[in-house]
């Protein structure tokens, strides 16, 4: 297991950074993934960017490899607590799925109090606030700290380029973006996630920190897990073995996600706002590895990259022709 680092630099030149085919449907481009949608499915491609604080900050390479293994090794897991979209994965960046409606509100479940970004639950702790998405938090805690129960603490579905917001579950029902029936179904189904999840994390050596989920509506009118699960895109994993040190010696627990890139950006000055400082390739091969490492200590399987130009096999494995690549 592992990867050569020489060889994730020599990928940096050659990241899927965009795409663009035609015959495909209507394209989507989101922050991560570009969709084509034709009819009753989507062919959803899983690119190489990468974003923080909602702003696409760069490529990482084999980023779109790994995250879209990891969400079929979690959507294999979750069909006894709700049906979910994924039909095949034609190739190692895409997913065929079937189009569902979507609501308009992330379910961002949290185990612990921490985080980085200006909607963190330790940024706002740390400002002083005891209250946050609708939850009351205790006096007392420390940066990390396992919180008393898990904590459902939603946030709007923003467009791109736009930042999703906090909420709360009476705030979200106020307002008729979502039926309290209907929120009530999705924070039942997010919650067993959370909890599967976890469980399957910590029985790897891991700790599955904090996560968020998207639910779409099917034909039938049923909940239906969608976009991702418990990849390191969208979740947060420590090592559990390394956790209680680093509480003891207060320092960051050790982690394999996305925050690295986060924390990088920060030390540069850098939250969301204006443009972003170019991603050095020691930094991009770095969290390169971590998700590769990731979806390994995850899976308990070996990532087999494929080195191929990402273009042309898409365009080959989905059977499209070749002079409608970009």
């Amino acid at each position: 297991m592992g990867i050569d680092v020489k060889f994730l630099e020599e990928l940096c030149s050659r990241t899927l950074q965009s795409t663009d085919f035609e015959g495909l449907g209507e394209r989507h481009v989101g922050k991560v993934r570009d969709s084509y949608v034709k009819g009753k499915e989507r062919t959803i491609v899983v690119t190489d960017r990468v974003s923080c604080f909602d702003v696409v900050v760069g490529t990482i390479p084999l980023k779109g490899q790994v995250l879209n293994q990891a969400a079929a090794f979690w959507f294999d897991k979750v069909g006894d607590i709700a049906p979910h979209h994924l039909l095949g994965v034609p190739d190692p960046c895409v997913s065929r799925v079937r189009e569902c409606g979507l609501l308009p509100v992330e379910f961002v479940y949290r185990g612990y109090l921490t985080g980085s970004t200006s909607t963190s639950i330790w940024t706002a702790y740390e400002r002083g606030e005891r209250s946050y998405c609708g939850h009351s938090l205790p006096e007392g805690m420390r940066r990390h700290e396992q919180l008393p129960t898990a904590l459902l603490t939603p946030t709007t579905k923003a467009s791109a380029g736009k930042h999703d917001e906090l909420t709360s579950r009476g705030e979200l029902i106020a307002s008729g973006v979502i039926s309290e029936e209907l929120y009530d179904e999705a924070a039942r189904i997010t919650g067993a996630l959370f909890e599967m999840g976890q469980r399957w994390a910590e029985s790897r050596g891991l700790i599955l920190v904090d996560t968020k989920y998207e639910l779409g509506i099917g034909e039938a009118g049923e909940l239906v897990v969608i976009d991702e699960i418990h990849t390191p895109d969208s979740s947060r994993y420590w090592y559990r073995e390394s956790y209680e040190r680093a509480m003891s010696e207060e320092r960051n627990p050790e982690a394999i996600d996305k925050e690295y890139v986060r924390l990088w950006l920060g030390e540069q000055g850098f939250k969301g706002e204006g443009p972003p400082p170019a991603l050095p390739d020691e930094v991009r091969c770095e969290a390169a590895r971590r998700y590769i490492e990731a979806f390994e200590q995850i899976s308990g399987r070996s990532f087999e990259p494929d080195e191929e130009d990402p273009i042309a096999r898409i365009a080959r494995n989905l059977g499209l022709d070749a002079s409608s690549t970009p």
